[in-house]
């Protein structure tokens, strides 16, 4: 059975990443938010399964539970999280197919999180524009690939050892599927509640919870089949069916109000993300944060970049700033002046 579970996050970890990083709350959810989504991008274009692809968010988020968020560019570590979990299934890809496919979605070209054209609150925004193709913005020269290879050999060295070579990743969707038919699909049709089961799967992969790190797939397939029957219409057993499954009321009442926050969360993060792409240094709408947006939303917000990592993180190389230490040193050379001109 050992093959259907997986290594989970344990408290201290959790409490670790929150309370003694650097970067506020807000900005952590933000760069595992479109780091996720750029990792699921990626995968679309490469032509991934979504088995392998789910399984570099979790080998990503997994990553950044143990390793601060800002040691490397987000988008090469979620390259890397792609070409390790590729490597290891049926379906590898080369680091050039890599380098193709990152640089067009970091590229004016892309659409990857394009600001959508605002409308009421009753509905739904309506799809952005498309940008204009210029295939000159993601052209890839030779030295750019080289020096993309370097860094993604680089990170999926560091994501191996930081997970200690550990990369098995069991998810929740064939459970799901077994699980319904257990259930003979709840008397409903067959492809609705598959589909709304699966998508809630997927969607659990941004949660700012981590779901993925805090439960067992058997737990999580439970919850995504009760949102979906929920959604659905679907009656469900009068009994309390998901203990046939291993899932107690009180785990399942957590994911299940955690699955069905990710839509509302996911939309506030989309706008922040717009937001500081906006008021970056080069001012442009849309595309994927990088280290340089969030060193500059740290300084405008008065905060010390690196701060808490102990030197260079990767953000910047700024030296951490202590001011109270700063403002005794100050004092301590005005009485030295103030003594020397007594004596």
């Amino acid at each position: 059975m050992s093959h259907m579970i997986n290594p989970l996050a344990t408290p201290e970890q959790l409490y670790q990443r929150r309370s003694f990083s650097a970067l506020p709350t807000e900005l952590q959810d933000a760069i595992f938010f479109s780091t996720q989504c750029l990792t699921q991008a990626a995968g679309l274009l490469l032509q991934l399964p979504q088995s392998v692809t789910a399984q570099a968010n979790v080998l990503l988020a997994r990553y950044w539970l143990i390793e601060p968020m800002v040691s490397h560019e987000f988008s090469d570590i979620s390259a890397a999280s792609v070409y390790l979990t590729a490597k290891l299934s049926p379906y590898p890809r080369s680091p050039r197919d890599l380098a193709l496919v990152y640089n067009y979605l970091l590229s004016p070209s892309s659409t990857f999180f394009q600001p959508s054209v605002s409308a009421s609150d009753d509905s739904p925004p309506p799809p952005p524009p498309p940008p204009t193709n210029i295939p000159n913005d993601y052209y890839l020269p030779e030295h750019v690939y080289n020096s993309f290879q370097t860094r993604l050999l680089h990170c999926e060295s560091r994501i191996l050892y930081a997970l200690s070579f550990d990369t098995h990743v069991s998810l929740p969707h064939p459970l799901a599927i077994t699980y319904l038919q257990a259930l003979d699909f709840l008397n409903t049709s067959k492809s609705t509640i598959s589909k709304r089961t699966l998508a809630y799967l997927n969607t659990a992969l941004l949660s700012p919870q981590m779901l993925y790190l805090t439960s067992q797939p058997n737990a999580l397939a439970v919850a995504a089949i009760y949102n979906a029957a929920k959604d659905v219409g679907a009656k469900m057993p009068e009994c309390e069916w998901w203990e046939v499954f291993d899932v107690d009321r009180e785990e399942l009442g957590f994911l299940v109000v955690g699955m069905r926050s990710v839509e509302g969360w996911g939309r506030k993060m989309r706008e922040d993300v717009e937001r500081m792409k906006a008021e970056s240094e080069s001012g442009k709408r849309g595309g994927m944060i990088t280290r340089r947006d969030i060193e500059g939303e740290l300084r405008r917000r008065g905060l010390s970049v690196g701060n808490g990592y102990g030197g260079n993180t990767g953000v910047g190389s700024e030296e951490v700033v202590d001011m109270e230490a700063d403002m005794a040193r100050r004092m301590d050379e005005k009485m030295a002046e103030i003594e020397g001109s007594a004596s």
